[in-house]
């Protein structure tokens, strides 16, 4: 059995919070994803996000027409104990480049 190899080198934690605050009467609710790391492990973070962004997904022969390459991260394994599972990926799907159904693009 091989051993698993981390892309996280250093020390990263990804946590999502819940928030409320009122004003004015009006309660608002969000979240937030917070990252943190060492240098080392900002950096790895880092190279996974640049390697995604750089791939040419076409010529993945096992990526299937439709799918987007990513990337796991797991607590434990590649962040720390206290973090949450993490996948980072691609928006853009192999063979057609749309996005998928859930994606709302941010107002200009």
């Amino acid at each position: 059995m091989r051993k698993y190899k981390s892309p996280i080198t250093g020390h990263l934690d990804i946590i999502v919070t819940q928030n409320e605050d009122e004003l004015e009467g009006i309660k608002e609710h969000w979240n937030e994803v917070l990252i943190h790391g060492d240098p080392e492990g900002l950096r790895s973070l880092a190279n996974i996000l640049l390697k995604l962004a750089d791939l040419d997904q076409e010529s993945i022969a096992d990526l299937p027409i439709g799918a987007g390459e990513h990337e796991h991260l797991q607590p434990k394994f590649d962040l720390s104990n206290s973090s949450e599972a993490v996948i980072i990926g691609r928006l853009d799907a192999k063979g057609t480049g749309v996005f998928y159904d859930r994606y709302v693009p941010k107002e200009r």
